[in-house]
């Protein structure tokens, strides 16, 4: 048996979720491939892929494997560069992971360009607003905003964004501009529906910090539904400058209370806590500690 291709074609299967599609990326037939996995299940003694006609998905043992495989064959091929005096190149699958709204605002335009700078790597970028397992769910990369970390990870923070007050020019128009951070008490605060704090605003002016009761009749649990909201005219809410910034600049938002803040929303990149990483995780996590910054 071909052990280093036994481990490719079982690896792309599990990526892929299809030994057909294993197959076709290696230019032969499905049958083939069943029979690379099949015997390489044989030798270990341990069924390591649930088959059905609709699906392909790996067992218990079979994830773990996977993660364990994926690992000897990255280092295989960062040794074959290596001693090619190929360590520039890199290749292969990349998953990540982050929140909707930053996936979208930020992180999409930033996998663009590194895909044009490194035209041997393929991304598979999952936007939601759960904290997954990485492990289990096979992300390389995790972007995560806020001070909660899961544990068994590397984190590695790279910034932070200030968050600010803002409302529509509509609403204040409509409602008055509050001149001090006890007049938010008489507006429409707009904010996460599981904010920890629930309706107490913690502002700093840099030196002073206050504890506000804000009043809101509508909370919500997504950030782009929390902007479009604020655009509307819907009330007040304290947002990331990442995420208003381009509103703020086309007046379609002002800021209030300019002297006042929200504490800084932080910004980390997760990646399993595991001795080897892949040449291509490297790349991606030093491209986006420097995007971000």
């Amino acid at each position: 048996m071909d052990t280093l291709r036994s481990l490719q074609c079982f690896v792309r299967a599990v990526e892929l979720g299809s030994l057909s599609a294993v197959a076709r990326e290696q230019h032969t037939t499905q049958s083939n491939i069943s029979k690379i996995v099949a015997a390489l299940e044989e030798d270990l003694g341990v069924r390591l892929l649930e088959r059905s006609t609709a699906s392909l998905s790996p067992t218990v043992p079979g994830r773990r494997f996977y993660e364990r495989a994926r690992g000897v064959l990255e280092e295989y091929a960062d040794a074959v560069a290596d001693v090619r005096g190929e360590s520039a190149a890199a290749s292969g699958l990349l998953r990540i992971n982050a929140p909707v709204a930053l996936g979208q605002f930020r992180l999409n335009g930033f996998v663009q360009e590194f895909l044009r700078q490194y035209p041997g790597i393929e991304v598979e970028l999952i936007l939601n607003d759960r904290m997954v397992d990485m492990v289990e769910e096979g992300v390389d990369i995790a972007v995560r905003l806020g001070g909660e970390l899961p544990p068994n990870v590397v984190a590695r923070r790279i910034g932070a964004s200030p968050r600010l007050l803002v409302a529509a020019p509509s609403y204040l128009k409509a409602h008055g501009t509050p001149q001090a951070p006890q007049d938010l008490a008489a507006h429409e605060y707009i904010r996460f529906a599981w904010a920890s704090s629930g309706d107490a605003l913690e502002l700093t002016d840099g030196t002073r910090s206050v504890t506000v009761a804000t009043h809101g009749r509508y909370r919500v649990n997504n950030a782009l539904a929390i902007r479009d909201t604020l655009a509307a005219g819907g009330g007040i809410g304290l947002c990331p400058e990442w995420l208003v910034q381009d509103l703020l600049a086309q007046r379609k938002l002002r800021r209030v209370l300019r002297d006042w803040q929200g504490s800084a929303q932080e910004l980390h990149l997760l990646y399993p806590s595991r001795r080897y990483l892949p040449h291509r995780v490297r790349l991606m996590l030093d491209f986006l500690q420097q995007r971000f910054g």
